[in-house]
């Protein structure tokens, strides 16, 4: 891989985008568009406190909830932040005292290098992500999944890339994944990275490989759902089947995910 240009962070540090030769960029938001304020309409928010098929506490918000901003930009950096409320709301009969934010974008594309810059919430409970699902979604895990980054607090320093299928998924315990060091990933930024075409899924930590999984010829769609547009997510959950396998730290809020950029680059 090559080396794109120098980007900076807010503690000074100076890193590279890992960018493939031959991809050029095709959409990028380096939260520095607008105005100091909530994103803007490249993204799209999911709600509710459905579970979100993890048995997660939280109740996902579009932007804000009253005077509580989930998703701010700020200084060219979004933050996401999960708040524990003073006074639990109700709805459908079910309670809850805990806000976050899930966002989207609104394009979708179909194979590429993506790439965020990410500050992970830490603390036991928090459960940051950025990934990706299938533009046309209609069954998990037969449609495919694409985790770029995910890390639980109660794991520090740990970062894990996964991909999901109808074969291959962490429901039936054969998931395909791994993990790669990131120290202090709760303090700094790191690059976090994927390239994705028609042969092959990769994943990458400050340009570092350390994910792969092949297509595998046999126009499976159990095996490679991954020939069709996805769209990029971004969302910090708290608790649930994974990120509360330890429980939920009530020091940890209000649990901060900052993002310095997310780009999407296609071959020229």
């Amino acid at each position: 891989m090559s080396c794109g240009d120098k980007n900076v962070s807010d503690d000074g540090e100076t890193t590279d985008s890992h960018v493939p030769s031959g991809y050029e960029l095709v959409w990028a938001d380096e939260f520095d568009r607008s105005p100091d304020g909530l994103p803007d309409s490249e993204w799209w928010f999911e709600t509710g406190g459905s579970g979100w098929g993890n048995n997660e506490p939280q109740y996902y918000v579009d932007r804000l909830r009253e005077t509580d901003t989930v998703a701010k930009v700020q200084n060219g950096i979004l933050t996401i932040t999960a708040f524990k409320l003073a006074q639990p709301f109700t709805e459908n009969g079910k309670q809850f005292d805990i806000i976050s934010a899930r966002m989207n974008t609104v394009k979708s594309w179909k194979y590429g290098y993506f790439e965020a810059k990410l500050k992970v919430a830490g603390g036991r409970g928090t459960w940051p992500a950025f990934w990706m699902m299938p533009q046309h979604f209609t069954a998990w895990p037969l449609d495919g999944e694409i985790d770029i980054m995910e890390y639980v607090g109660y794991r520090p320093d740990v970062t894990q890339a996964s991909v999901h299928c109808q074969t291959y998924n962490h429901a039936e315990g054969n998931g395909k994944t791994n993990t790669h060091s990131a120290p202090k990933a709760e303090y700094k930024f790191y690059t976090y990275s994927l390239l994705w075409t028609e042969n092959e899924i990769v994943a990458y930590i400050e340009g570092i490989e350390y994910f792969r999984y092949e297509n595998d010829r046999r126009n499976d769609k159990g095996t490679w759902p991954f020939n069709a547009p996805f769209y990029l997510k971004l969302n910090l959950a708290i608790g649930g089947n994974w990120g509360g396998q330890q429980g939920i730290d009530p020091a940890i809020f209000p649990a901060r995910y900052e993002i310095d950029y997310v780009r999407v680059y296609q071959k020229k």
